[in-house]
């Protein structure tokens, strides 16, 4: 299992949004790095759910239950999305400043390269900002 983080703007689309829809895709990522990140995704992976411009926090987990796929949105055809479900809100958010404070997070794509919507993260991030959020880690 790889280990991933997806950025969204609460005002466009929020961790509740997520919840209630039960399923949704992550599409509109024009980012050839970001859009490879979303090709290296497989079914069962797992996200954290980042509020970005507002809030500035880790609000949640996914799962990516669809791999890789053609964006219809994107009429060059060069990108594409995946799906994912929600699997649980966090107990704590953790902030983009408690990351940037933790020696053991100040490696973190989302810390060096903060505009990436979709980073990749290391097993042992994400162990720490699992026990950050107050979440066991999800097997």
């Amino acid at each position: 299992m790889a280990y991933w983080l997806l950025k969204s703007e609460p005002f466009k689309y929020s961790w509740d949004r997520m919840v209630a829809d039960g399923r949704t895709h992550w599409d509109g990522v024009r980012n050839h790095q970001a859009s490879n990140n979303l090709k290296a995704m497989a079914v069962g992976d797992r996200a954290f759910f980042y509020h970005s411009n507002e809030g500035l926090e880790i609000v949640g987990i996914v799962e990516i239950v669809r791999t890789y796929y053609p964006d219809p949105s994107d009429e060059s055809g060069r990108f594409g999305m995946v799906d994912v479900a929600p699997v649980t809100a966090v107990k704590t958010p953790v902030t983009l400043k408690q990351i940037k404070a933790d020696p053991l997070l100040e490696t973190m794509a989302l810390v060096r390269q903060s505009r990436l919507s979709v980073c990749p993260v290391a097993e042992a991030e994400w162990a720490r900002v699992c026990d950050l959020a107050g979440v066991a880690v999800p097997a």
